[in-house]
């Protein structure tokens, strides 16, 4: 039921499409971490993760949604209260393992305190692209190529905790998606000489990782990523199916059609 819901809300326009869909949710937000809901966010300093469990605890929240881009807020050690301090070393030793591991360790200990992380796109199903989903014009023999060296370079990257992402022109690896993210990654690739583009265009391709847990880190495409694929020059982006999300859909789709640029849904 909705009432037993709350949302962490951080960054972008997700924790508001989810607030938008259940009204009812508890709201809440850590501070430090930007966010676009109301006045009505309670917002908790991260150092005081005990109160943050004694607020759902008291509003009787068994589920939990974490919405939007999670940065890595600044803590001050000498602020944390005894359940900060519980859980700080395993914290820690999880951020040396990577995003996946670190995400992954914050979920047990919400689930530990009896809240079940549940995914934007279990609440919201039509977040994420059937397959076969094809916007704009139809990728070329080559872009299809492409597209299955870009598949091979993260599924060999994927274990190693990388990206999400990888551009591809000819062959040739323009750019795998690292710790600044798609925009950064995009950017770089707008500045590639076409000489290196061996006459091709190029496609991206946005992809999970393997064994990634999407409850909390899914990846998201929206009206910025169309955008910045069609000033990268690129011919196209291709999404896994079930796996990455698509904000404001009708905004992005509609980007994707007057830039001439491909969007499509396609298995690894």
């Amino acid at each position: 039921m909705a009432g037993s819901l709350a949302i962490l809300a951080c960054n972008g326009a997700l924790p508001v499409q989810i607030a938008g869909a259940y009204p009812d949710a508890l709201k809440i937000t850590l501070a430090g971490i930007p966010h676009q809901l109301g006045v009505d966010t309670d917002e908790y300093p991260i150092e005081k993760l005990g109160s943050v469990f004694a607020a759902l605890k008291e509003a009787g929240i068994t589920r939990l949604v974490f919405a939007g881009s999670l940065a890595r807020p600044a803590m001050d050690p000498s602020a944390f209260d005894e359940v900060m301090t519980a859980v700080a070393p395993r914290l820690l030793a999880a951020m040396q393992r990577g995003d996946d591991a670190l995400l992954r360790t914050v979920i047990e200990i919400f689930e530990e305190q009896g809240v079940s992380v549940v995914g934007a796109h279990e609440l919201l199903p039509e977040l994420t692209a059937d397959e076969n989903l094809r916007i704009g014009p139809e990728p070329t023999a080559a872009d299809m190529d492409d597209m299955r060296r870009a598949c091979e370079i993260l599924s060999a990257l994927s274990p190693l905790d990388v990206g999400q992402g990888c551009a591809v022109a000819g062959g040739q690896c323009l750019g795998i998606e690292t710790v600044r993210g798609t925009d950064a990654l995009l950017d770089y690739i707008a500045a590639t000489p076409d000489n290196l583009r061996r006459g091709h265009k190029g496609v991206y391709v946005k992809a999970a990782k393997t064994g990634q847990d999407l409850r909390i880190d899914m990846p998201v495409i929206g009206p910025a990523t169309a955008r910045a694929v069609a000033a990268a020059g690129l011919a196209g982006l291709m999404i896994e199916p079930g796996r990455v999300m698509i904000l404001d859909r009708e905004t992005t789709f509609g980007l994707f059609e007057e830039a001439g640029v491909f969007l499509i849904s396609k298995a690894l």
